[in-house]
């Protein structure tokens, strides 16, 4: 089987699937976690892989940047691979001084200013929440490695460069962090009735204007990598 942007045979994704952004973060974790990765799609070059890690089989495959990309993609393992789990593990910048380069943010909620979720034709403003299951997983996970991990709220927008200058104003409510992908995850998880969970993992500040190298971004965020996989096992021996 295909879909118009995977390639991949039927049964070819794991029931969990890690979702970076970037292409050459789901070759790096493919390459220095993963046993027996086979290379499972490369449409357009997203690089999709599976093998195992601690026994159990998990996949890892890119999303691109924005809702509009990971929409796409999670639709795809959602509702045509049988995919149960996604969780995304991505950077972040910091809306609070309390976060530092390199801090770990649970996403329990996402916020957004995109209009994403007007497709359901609800009356109202949906909520994308993460799953209760995979947050709690990744919480104890988390506790056991001895990482700090706050869990709250983020922003997930559709702007990177905001003439209107306003991400900040987030922050005034409470919400930790601004991403571009978790809110459409989360809504296509519950559209499908699946589970996703986004880790991430703070790449620069958007309080103090410090910001980690390209390089770094696909290459050191290997704690966050490593609560993913865990979590991936976790299910897999619930599942199992």
């Amino acid at each position: 089987m295909s879909t118009p942007h995977n390639s991949a045979e039927k049964g070819a994704f794991a029931k969990t699937v890690l979702m970076p952004g970037d292409p050459l973060r789901a070759k790096f974790i493919a390459e220095t976690f993963l046993t027996d990765a086979k290379l499972v799609n490369n449409v357009r070059g997203i690089q999709g892989y599976t093998g195992t890690y601690e026994g159990e089989p998990v996949s890892v495959m890119a999303s691109g940047m924005g809702m509009p990309s990971i929409g796409i993609y999670s639709y795809e393992l959602f509702n045509f691979y049988d995919v149960d789990n996604i969780i995304r593990i991505g950077s972040a910048g910091a809306l609070s001084s309390d976060l530092k380069l390199r801090d770990i943010v649970a996403a329990q909620a996402s916020c957004t200013n995109s209009n994403f979720s007007q497709q359901y034709g609800l009356k109202g403003n949906f909520c994308p929440i993460a799953d209760f299951t995979l947050l709690e997983t990744a919480v104890g996970i988390a506790r056991e490695m001895g990482i700090r991990m706050p869990v709250g709220n983020v922003l997930s927008s559709d702007l990177f460069y905001d003439a209107a200058n306003s991400t900040m104003d987030w922050a005034k409510m409470g919400v930790f962090c601004a991403e571009m992908e978790s809110a459409a995850l989360y809504c296509n998880a519950a559209y499908a009735h699946k589970r996703a969970l986004a880790l991430l993992t703070i790449s620069d500040s958007i309080v103090t204007g410090e910001a980690l190298p390209a390089e770094d971004r696909q290459t050191t965020f290997t704690q966050m990598m490593e609560i993913a996989l865990k979590v991936a096992v976790k299910m897999a021996q619930k599942e199992g």
